[in-house]
Parts: structure tokens; sequence; C-alpha cells
């Protein structure tokens, strides 16, 4: 798997994690979802991605390119 969808699994999971917190726990729990979408709009304009950096110590994906900076 590509560090590129790593990266998006991830989000993705976060926000649906968020979503359903907010439902059934707490609505402050949508702050997640907004911490993932500012992050990633972030992320498109200044090329740096936590997450990115993150999963590549832990080993995950190839360690070729990036998908946060071109």
């Amino acid at each position: 798997m590509t560090l590129e969808n790593s990266i998006r699994i991830l989000a993705g999971v976060l926000v649906l994690t968020s979503v359903a917190l907010a439902h059934w726990v707490s609505e402050w729990w949508l702050l997640l979802a907004v911490f993932v979408g500012c992050n990633l709009v972030q992320s498109a304009f200044t090329g740096f991605c936590p997450a990115e950096n993150i999963l590549r110590k832990l080993g995950v994906g190839n360690k070729g390119g990036s998908c946060c900076r071109s």
C-alpha cells in the first residue's frame, strides 16, 4: 500500500470515528473531524503533512514519493 493511500484511509477513519463519537458520546468530537479537514487543506498548500511523517516512521508505504509534495 502506498503512503498516499494510507493517509487517505487514516483521514477517512478519523472522520468516521469523529462522526460516530459525536452521535453517541458528545458533539465536541466533531472538532476531530474539523482538525482532520484543516490539516488536509493546509498540507495541500504547504506540503507539510504530519500524518505522512508519522506513518513513514512506522514503516508504512513506500520510501519514494511523497503524497503531500509535488
